[in-house]
C-alpha cells in the first residue's frame, strides 16, 4: 500500500491560502467599496486565521463590466481600489507578517477600453490589429452574419459586430472583453511583460484567469440543438493544443526564474488528464490547476429552492478521489469547495438545520486531503446565499443573462427564473464580508456597494472569534494541524486511500506516510451512521465537531454531520 511521496518541496505546497474579493472584503474609506487598503487592515486578522498566502481577485484599472476581469490597464489600480502605493505597502506589510500574495493574470481578454483594443479598431492594418481575434463575418442571403455560432459563456453570440471597420472580434465573455490573439507573439511578449512587472514589485504568484481558453478551434460553425442559435461548444476555445505552447513559455521565461507559484483555472472542459497536461510535475507549465468538478455534485439544476438542494455523496467522493489519485505521484492540487463564481459552500452543501456541524464537517473533509487548501472569504465563518429579492439585486453578468434564459424558458413566471437563476448566481459570492453585527454588517459606514446579507446578525467574524466552539476556531485549529502540528508531514504528504465508495451517507478515507495514518471519517447525513473501528486501533483524536465520541464496543455512532479524525494503527 503506498504511504505518500514527498516530492520536491516548493513552498506553496506547504502554503495555506485565502482568497479575496477586493470590492466586497473591506471598505477602508468609507465610499461603500472594499479596497486595497482594506485588506492591509486586515492583515492581522488573516494571519490570526493561519493563512499565509492569500489571492486577490483583480483590482486593476478597469471598466468593471466583469467586475475588474476586463482591464483596461495592467499596471494600474482601479480608482475604487486604491493606488499603486497602496499595493507596494500591502505586499510589503503581508510580507513582514510571512504572507505570500498571489494576484490574478487575466490572459485571454482585455477591456475594449485598453489602448491595445482602441487602437485595434481604428483600422484593418493597424499595428495593434492582430492583438484581437478579427474576422470579416459572412455572408448568407445577401446580410452579413457572425463568422460561426459560437455561443458566449455569457449568453449570445461569441462574436460581437463592430462598425468603424465592418468587421467582427471575437470574445467568449461579454462584448465588452475581446479575447486577445495569443498566436501573435508580440501578444506573448506582451503578457509576459505583464508578468515581470508585478513579479519585480514583489507579488509571489499568480492565479491564472481562463487559462484553458487561449487557442482557437477552426471557424468552423458548433453542432446546434433544435431552436439553438448560438451554441456554448467548450471544445472549439478550450483545453486546445497551442494553450501548452504559450504556457510552456511563460513557464521557461517567467514562473521557473521566479520561483513563483501558478495557479491556472482550467473550469469544467478540463479533463483529468488535461488537468495532468498543464500541471504535471514534468509538464513545465502550471504549478496546480483548479478544476469544479466537485462543486456541481448535487440536484442544483432540477430544483428552484434551496432547501430542496441534496448532495450527491458518491459523486463528490468520486469526484475527489479521482482528482486524488490521479495527482498522488505526478502533480500538486489546489484544494477548495468554491470561489468568487460558484454558490456560497453553506448553501451549496450545508444544511440550514446544522450549520454549525455541516460547516465543520465540510471543513475537515477538505482540509485533510493531499493538496494547497484556499478558503473564500467568508467560508471560515459559515456566510450563506444571498435572499435575492428582486433581478434588481444581481450585479454579476452571467447571473442578469442566466434570468433572462429562465425568464423565456418560463415567461409567466419570473418569481421561478429569478430563483433558478439565484440558486448558483456568482453574486452570492461576492456579498459583502459580515465583519460584526455593526450596521453594514462592519464591512463600511455606509451603504456598501456589495449587497449585505441580511443574516450579519447572527453571522460575522466578530461572534465567531468570541465563541470558542465556532466554525473559524474549526478553520484555524485545521489550519494549525497543517502547518505546524505534529501530524504535518502526514498531512502535507501522506498518501490518499477512499474507504467505502459505494456509501451515500459517509465520507472516509485514510492517509498514510511513514507507518502512521490519518482515519477522517465525515457524514453528510441527518440521519444517524455507523462506521466500524475494528480494523483499526485509534492512537488519537485530532479533529471532531462534537463535544465527545460515542463508541460501542467496536462500532462508532455518528450524529449529524459529524466529523472525526483519528490517528490510527491499522490492524493487518
Amino acid at each position: 500500500m503506498k504511504e505518500g511521496l514527498r516530492v520536491i518541496e516548493k513552498w506553496w505546497m506547504k502554503s495555506v491560502g485565502y482568497q479575496i474579493y477586493p470590492k466586497s472584503f473591506y471598505d477602508s474609506n468609507a465610499d461603500g467599496i472594499g479596497d486595497i487598503n482594506g485588506i492591509r487592515e486586515k492583515l492581522d486578522y488573516l494571519n490570526d486565521l493561519g493563512v499565509n498566502l492569500i489571492w486577490i481577485c483583480p483590482f486593476y484599472d478597469s471598466p468593471m463590466d466583469d467586475n475588474g476581469y476586463d482591464v483596461r490597464n495592467f499596471f494600474d489600480v482601479a480608482k475604487e481600489f486604491g493606488s499603486m502605493d497602496d499595493v507596494k505597502h500591502l505586499i510589503e506589510e503581508a510580507h513582514q507578517r510571512g504572507i505570500k500574495i498571489v494576484l490574478d493574470y487575466v490572459l485571454n481578454h482585455t477591456s475594449d477600453e485598453h489602448p491595445w483594443f482602441i487602437e485595434s479598431r481604428q483600422s484593418k492594418d493597424n499595428p495593434y490589429r492582430d492583438y484581437y481575434i478579427w474576422h470579416e463575418g459572412k455572408i448568407v442571403d445577401g446580410k452579413k452574419i457572425e463568422p460561426t455560432n459560437w455561443g458566449s459563456f455569457f449568453g449570445g453570440s461569441a462574436w460581437n459586430y463592430d462598425e468603424m471597420t465592418d468587421s467582427y472580434y471575437m470574445k467568449i465573455f461579454s462584448n465588452k472583453m475581446p479575447d486577445l490573439n495569443w498566436k501573435n507573439v508580440a501578444v506573448q511578449d506582451a503578457m509576459i511583460d505583464v508578468a515581470k512587472q508585478w513579479l519585480n514589485l514583489g507579488i509571489d504568484g499568480f492565479r491564472i484567469d481562463a487559462v484553458s481558453h487561449l487557442d482557437r478551434a477552426p471557424f468552423e460553425d458548433a453542432t446546434a440543438h433544435d431552436g439553438e442559435k448560438y451554441p456554448l461548444d467548450w471544445y472549439k476555445f478550450s483545453n486546445l493544443p497551442k494553450v501548452h505552447d504559450y504556457l510552456k513559455r511563460l513557464h521557461e521565461e517567467v514562473f521557473k526564474p521566479s520561483d513563483c507559484v501558478a495557479i491556472g483555472e482550467v473550469g469544467g472542459s478540463a479533463s483529468i488528464d488535461s488537468g495532468l497536461l498543464y500541471s504535471a510535475f514534468d509538464s513545465n507549465e502550471l504549478s496546480m490547476v483548479f478544476n469544479f468538478d466537485h462543486n456541481w455534485c448535487n440536484n442544483l439544476h432540477e430544483v428552484n429552492h434551496p432547501k430542496k438542494l441534496k448532495t450527491n455523496v458518491i459523486d463528490l467522493k468520486r469526484v475527489f478521489s479521482s482528482w486524488q489519485y490521479a495527482f498522488e505521484e505526478r502533480g500538486w492540487l489546489p484544494l477548495n469547495w468554491l470561489n468568487h463564481d460558484q454558490p456560497r459552500l453553506m448553501s451549496q452543501y450545508g444544511d440550514y438545520k446544522y450549520p454549525l456541524q455541516s460547516g465543520k464537517m465540510l471543513a475537515t473533509a477538505l482540509h485533510m486531503m493531499r493538496g494547497t487548501p484556499f478558503i473564500y472569504q467568508g467560508e471560515e465563518i459559515g456566510m450563506t446565499n444571498y435572499p435575492f429579492e428582486d433581478v434588481s439585486d444581481f450585479n454579476d453578468i452571467s447571473s442578469i443573462s442566466s434570468y433572462r434564459y429562465h425568464l423565456e424558458k418560463n415567461p409567466d413566471d419570473p418569481v421561478l427564473a429569478l430563483r433558478k437563476a439565484a440558486l448558483r448566481s456568482r453574486d452570492n459570492a461576492r456579498t459583502a464580508i459580515q465583519w460584526s453585527n455593526d450596521l453594514y454588517a462592519g464591512f463600511s459606514t455606509v451603504k456598501p456597494i456589495p449587497l449585505v446579507h441580511p443574516n450579519y446578525k447572527k453571522v460575522n467574524v466578530e461572534q465567531s472569534i468570541k465563541q470558542q466552539d465556532s466554525l473559524w476556531h474549526h478553520y484555524k485549529h485545521l489550519i494549525h494541524l497543517r502547518r505546524q502540528s505534529e501530524i504535518s508531514d502526514l498531512i502535507l504528504w501522506g498518501s490518499y486511500h477512499l474507504l467505502d465508495a459505494d456509501n451515500p451517507h459517509n465520507y472516509v478515507y485514510l492517509r498514510r506516510y511513514q507507518g502512521e495514518s490519518l482515519l477522517v471519517i465525515n457524514s453528510f447525513s441527518r440521519k444517524k451512521q455507523t462506521f466500524d473501528l475494528s480494523p483499526y486501533t485509534i492512537m488519537g483524536q485530532y479533529v471532531t465537531n462534537y463535544p465527545d465520541t460515542r463508541i460501542n464496543k467496536q462500532t462508532l455512532h455518528l450524529r449529524p454531520y459529524e466529523s472525526i479524525v483519528f490517528k490510527v494503527k491499522e490492524n493487518v
